[in-house]
C-alpha cells in the first residue's frame, strides 16, 4: 500500500484487533508453520488462521490470504509472514502478520472501504468500528482515536 499519513493508525487499529489471533498463531510451533509454507500446505495453514480467528472473530472474517513466507538463517531468529484477508463489514484490508519468537506485526498491503469517505480519519473510524463489530471482545473504544486538529 502506498504509505500515507493515516497508514501508521490504520496499521495500528489492525493490529490492536488482531494482537490475540497473533498471539494464538504464536503458539504453534514454528517448524509446523515453516513446514506448511515450504511444502505449500496453505489448505492446513488456512484452517490454523481460521482456528486461531474463530475464538476472536465472527466466522470468515479473518481468513488466510495468498500464503506467506519465512526467514530461517543459520543462528538467526526464525520469521513467519503470513498473508491475511481481513473482512469485516464495509472493509476488506489485505496485511501481512508478521510472526517471531516475542514480536508480532501487521504491514496493510491494500485496504478497500465498500463507502469510503471522503476524510480519510471519518475511514479510520469505520475501520475501528467494522473490526468492532465483527469481534467478540472489544478491543478499541471509539474514543481512543482522536480527531485531528483543524
Amino acid at each position: 500500500m502506498r504509505q500515507n499519513e493515516y497508514s501508521a493508525e490504520w496499521e495500528k487499529i489492525v493490529a490492536d484487533a488482531i494482537c490475540a489471533v497473533a498471539s494464538e498463531m504464536r503458539l504453534i510451533d514454528v517448524a509446523d508453520l515453516i513446514s506448511m509454507l515450504r511444502f505449500e500446505r496453505h489448505a492446513d495453514l488456512a484452517d490454523l488462521v481460521a482456528s486461531a480467528a474463530e475464538m476472536f472473530f465472527l466466522p470468515g472474517t479473518i481468513k488466510l490470504g495468498i500464503g506467506g513466507d519465512y526467514n530461517l538463517d543459520w543462528g538467526g531468529p526464525p520469521q513467519v509472514v503470513l498473508d491475511l484477508e481481513i473482512r469485516p463489514r464495509g472493509v476488506t484490508i489485505y496485511a501481512r502478520l508478521t510472526l517471531e519468537q516475542d514480536y508480532a506485526g501487521v504491514e496493510i498491503n491494500h485496504i478497500d472501504f465498500d463507502a469510503p469517505h471522503d476524510n480519510p480519519h471519518d475511514n479510520a473510524l469505520l475501520l475501528a468500528s467494522s473490526l468492532r463489530a465483527a469481534a467478540f471482545r472489544p478491543f478499541l473504544q471509539a474514543h481512543q482515536i482522536a480527531r485531528p486538529a483543524a
